[in-house]
């Protein structure tokens, strides 16, 4: 594993255990809750849901209490008459949250320094944990393919902005292509990916992986 693979990968481990405590809190869909959460967020009352639909207001009652399942029938009725996706009805939905507050602020030239023998790493937002995105200014030091052992690949999407300079991307897919300041890259990180400076000085870019 390359040295800035092995960083990204220490960075994003706590963004790997969040997902998986996301994912195990999933609960099973209660559909008549699922039912009378889409008619109250279309502001409709059971005698109005019932219009709509066609069913009876009893029998709207009667799926919203989980006293009795719908039929195809009736679950078609309802898609039709509120005017959602069958999706909708049968996944749960989404958790609106507070805005948590976080921030965090880094002075120019004040990030975590990762030196390698092909980067010089500038570690942005090192205050947060859990970041769902990993920023990070570089200074691109190699000067050839061959500076590499091997392609950089790990997990996650990459974005890139060339800052100042001219670089060659390398990809394991595509052909090399040239970026100067202000063109931007995004691509599949799993993907080998090398990045070779081409001007006179050192190219920087902001790389941001998530």
């Amino acid at each position: 594993m390359s040295d800035q693979a092995h960083f990204l990968k220490k960075e994003q481990q706590s963004v790997v255990i969040t997902r998986s405590h996301r994912e195990a809190a999933v609960e099973p869909l209660q559909l008549g809750q699922r039912v009378r959460e889409i008619r109250l967020s279309l502001n409709l009352t059971l005698e109005e849901a019932s219009q709509k639909t066609g069913l009876a207001r009893s029998t709207l009652s009667k799926i919203e209490n989980e006293q009795i399942s719908p039929t195809f029938t009736a679950v078609t009725k309802l898609v039709n008459g509120l005017g959602i996706d069958i999706p909708q009805l049968f996944s749960q939905p989404i958790e609106k949250k507070a805005a948590s507050g976080r921030r965090d602020i880094t002075r120019n030239g004040q990030g975590r320094l990762h030196p390698t023998t092909t980067y010089e790493h500038e570690l942005l937002a090192t205050e947060l944990s859990g970041k769902k995105m990993v920023p990070y200014r570089t200074t691109v030091c190699a000067r050839s393919f061959e500076d590499y052992q091997d392609w950089v690949r790990h997990e996650g999407e990459e974005f890139l902005l060339v800052l100042s300079g001219k670089i060659m991307l390398y990809t394991e897919f595509y052909q090399p292509v040239e970026l100067e300041e202000g063109d931007s890259a995004y691509y599949d990180a799993e993907m080998g990916h090398a990045l070779v400076s081409l001007s006179e000085e050192d190219a920087v870019i902001l790389w941001v992986t998530a």
